[in-house]
């Protein structure tokens, strides 16, 4: 299974919809398989569009569920393709920091722990 690339750039203007408007984001998905990219495009892309809560709440809420499902490195797995769209939309790391520390109470400490690890590696310059 291919590998989401480890995209850490920043945008300007966050994105009106961080799935439907980011074709890096689309092209990484097709990498892994051109209809299971095609599929979470569009239905990832509805669910992005929903109107009420915004789209930096929205990729802080991808990254926590990663942090529970310990969904971090390795083949196949979305932490840093969240993390990147999380900044992309106007996250810092500091906010990603205390996002981590606040799921420390809801999530675990060790699970956190790792995940504090893997967001070392993601933003390590390359």
């Amino acid at each position: 299974m291919t590998q989401m690339p480890m995209m850490t750039k920043s945008s300007a203007t966050p994105y009106k919809n961080a799935v439907l408007d980011d074709l890096e984001l689309q092209a990484a998905l097709q990498n892994i398989n051109p209809e299971f990219g095609n599929f979470v495009t569009r239905v990832a892309g509805e669910a992005w569009g929903l109107p009420l809560i915004d789209q930096k709440t929205k990729a802080l809420i991808v990254i926590a569920v990663d942090v529970v499902n310990q969904n971090l490195l390795g083949p196949g797995t979305p932490f840093a393709a969240h993390v990147d769209m999380a900044m992309k939309q106007g996250v810092t790391k500091a906010e990603i920091e205390e996002l981590l520390l606040f799921l420390c109470v809801y999530a675990g400490f060790n699970k956190v722990a790792g995940s504090f690890g893997a967001l070392e590696r993601i933003l390590a310059p390359q």
